[in-house]
Formats: structure tokens, sequence, C-alpha cells
């Protein structure tokens, strides 16, 4: 690091604020009240913001108006989270750190400073409170910083910018080819049950497998014994257990919860090996693997909403289970299905790993870029460390 870096503190240089201690009344409208929660990959997100009232949104600002230029901090919970405002804001803030950076300083250089892990190690591991974790006005105000001449501030923060500007590049062309594979891959899901040949008849599930829902043991979390066999739940595994009821590749389906309209992960999962299942996983038997695996693609590519009853609480009975209408084909054809879907799932399955790498490469580059400029190695030339 230069000599010309200033070594100081965040209340030295920058005005140092918070937000209400207050607990205002929430309401259906009015003013934003902006929480540490509400600070999310910098940026301000108001989708579950609260309102206060004219009045409580005047008396916060008395000590804490925000303005544009100005960088929030989140305080308490997820810690650090650094937005700068970069339009004049209409919001009071509570469990958020102000930083008032003066025309001296540059703002965009104290908010990347604020996302490198020097500041989000340190401050993570000297954080205070045992079950929700925070910081003070106090200690953020003694926080150390060094302070490079604004030129350098300059000079780093427009590297930063334009490698992050490539960065992002980078994760939205990664998440584009996710995102038309799977495309394809639903496309061809869409046309293989649409579009059906010779042969094909309309069956229910209860005439093609056997239901062992019977046989489902659920077991409370406190009385469970951790162990190496995995405890399924409505959408997955959701524990480890030391034994098993289940020794046999068996297609599980959703039987309640949100994700049976949500359809965040699959309703239907296959299972092998030694397991255990609760009460929430309807358990069905087919003769053969490949049938298992063709209604499990089926059932994933189609709605069950009108099998489904109470939309407060999803549920899909065992009866109305058994009565879903189920195309079906002789076995060849099922098998050539299931072998060309498992290759396009497979090849899907591999961008996801590629993409979820890519991902952890490009943050492990930005955490790297950023502990470069706040040593001064980003803009270091020749004979000279800036």
């Amino acid at each position: 690091m230069c000599s010309e870096w200033q070594k100081t503190t965040l209340g030295e240089v920058f005005d140092v604020r918070d937000g209400t201690h207050d607990s205002p009344k929430y309401q259906d409208e009015g003013y934003p009240l902006i929480t540490s929660k509400n600070l999310k990959n910098g940026s301000l997100s108001f989708e579950k913001v609260n309102f206060i009232s004219k009045v409580d949104f005047e008396k916060i600002n008395v000590r804490s108006e925000v303005h544009k230029g100005d960088i929030l901090f989140a305080m308490i919970g997820t810690i650090g989270n650094p937005v700068l405002i970069i339009e004049e804001p209409v919001f009071a803030i509570k469990n958020v750190a102000l930083f008032k950076v003066p025309k001296t300083q540059s703002g965009k250089f104290l908010k990347y400073y604020l996302e490198s892990s020097f500041v989000t190690e340190k401050m993570s591991k000297e954080a205070k409170g045992a079950t929700q974790k925070f910081v003070g006005l106090g200690y953020l105000r003694k926080f150390p910083i060094s302070l490079p001449p604004i030129p350098e501030q300059q000079r780093i923060v427009a590297i930063l910018d334009q490698a992050f500007a490539d960065i992002e590049k980078a994760r939205a062309n990664a998440e584009k080819n996710l995102k038309n594979a799977r495309e394809l891959f639903d496309s061809y899901l869409n046309q293989v049950f649409s579009q059906r040949g010779e042969g094909w008849v309309e069956t229910s599930l209860a005439s093609i497998a056997e239901n062992l829902d019977s046989r489902r043991v659920p077991i409370t979390k406190s009385k469970r014994t951790k162990g190496e066999y995995p405890y399924y739940g409505a959408s997955g595994i959701v524990d480890y257990v030391s034994d098993f009821i289940f020794d046999e590749d068996l297609l599980l389906i959703s039987e309640d919860g949100a994700n049976l309209l949500a359809r965040t992960y699959p309703i239907a999962f296959s299972a092998s090996g030694k397991y255990w299942v609760n009460n929430h996983a309807h358990v069905l038997r087919f003769k053969n693997g490949n049938q298992q695996k063709f209604i499990e693609y089926y059932l994933n590519s189609i709605s069950l909403v009108p099998y489904i009853s109470g939309m407060a609480q999803p549920k899909l009975n065992q009866k109305s289970l058994n009565n879903i209408p189920v195309p079906m084909a002789d076995s060849v054809i099922v098998n050539e299905i299931v072998k060309k879907l498992n290759v396009l799932s497979n090849d899907i399955d591999e961008l996801e790993v590629t993409y979820k790498n890519k991902l952890a490469s490009l943050e492990e580059l930005k955490k790297s870029l950023l502990q470069k400029a706040f040593s001064g190695e980003l803009t270091k030339t020749e004979g000279h460390a800036a």
C-alpha cells in the first residue's frame, strides 16, 4: 500500500448515523421504512417493505434523512450489503447505518470498500449477538479505513466498475445458456406428451402403480437419530437417519405443501437404495424403472391444480393421486422416450453444475479484485505501488 494512503476511521471521514430505534406503527400505505432485510445484492428491495405514516417519517428523518450519494449499510442480521443511493429517495431507515459521503470523497470507493472481504469478515467475526448478529454505530465509526488520494480512488473505482460489468456479463451469458437448455428440455417434454402416436392409451396411476403409503412412518425431528440413510419429505431429502424402511427404487410424489402450487422443486422424484419416507410424500412402486421414470417426467410436466385441495394448505390426497389420468405406450416407445429424456436431463444437470461453478468462480474473482483494490495492488504501476 502506498504511503499516500491515509490510515483513518470511517467516523473521522464520513458522517455515520443510524435510523430509528423506535418501532413505528405499520400501515397499508404511506412512506417505506427500509430495514436491513431490504438491502440485497447492492440495491434496495421494496418487495417486502413496511409503510409508516408521514408523522413517523418526518420524525425519523430529523436525525437520519437519506439523500442521493449516501450509502446504506445493514447493521443487523446479514451485516453489510452496502447500497449507494443514486436517486433522491423518499423513505426512512431502521437497523440501517447511514454514511453521509462528503464531496471530497468517492461514494463508490466507500461502497466497494464496505463490500470487501476485509470488512465483511472482520465485522462478522467482531459482531455481537448470539441469535442475531449486529454491529453498533460506535463500532462503525471506529472501524479502520485507508484512503488514497481522490484521483487514486477514481482509478480504482473505474477498474472495478469495468471488471464487475464484465463479470456480470459472463454471469448473464451462463444463466442464458442454462435457461435455453431448460426451455429445450421443456419443449421436448411437451412434444412427447402432447403429440402421442399410435398405440398410446390413457390410464390412471392406480392402474399401473402400487401405492405403498401405508408403509410410511413419520418421525418428529426431536426423535430422529442421526445416521446415513436419507429421510424424505414432500420435496426431497430433509434429513439423514440411522435406519431405513425402504430398500428399492420407488417414485415419491409430494402429498402436501406450498411446492404443489409453487413448483420450486420437482413434485415427483425417484428414490433408490435404503431410505426412510415420512407421511408428506406418496410412495409408488412400478413394474420397471423405465415406466417409473416415464411417469416421473410426465407428472413434473403437467399442472396438478385440478387434483389439489386447499389452496392455503395445498394437499394432494391419495384418492386424487390415484385418479390422475396418465398416458402410456408400449415398452419399446416408453424406453426410447425415457432414454432421450435422460440424456437431455443429464446435459442440463451438467450445465447446472457448470453454471454454479461459474458463479462461484466469478464471486471469488470479485473478492480477489476487492482485496487487491484495498491493499493497493490493483493500480500498481512499474516502480510505484499506487
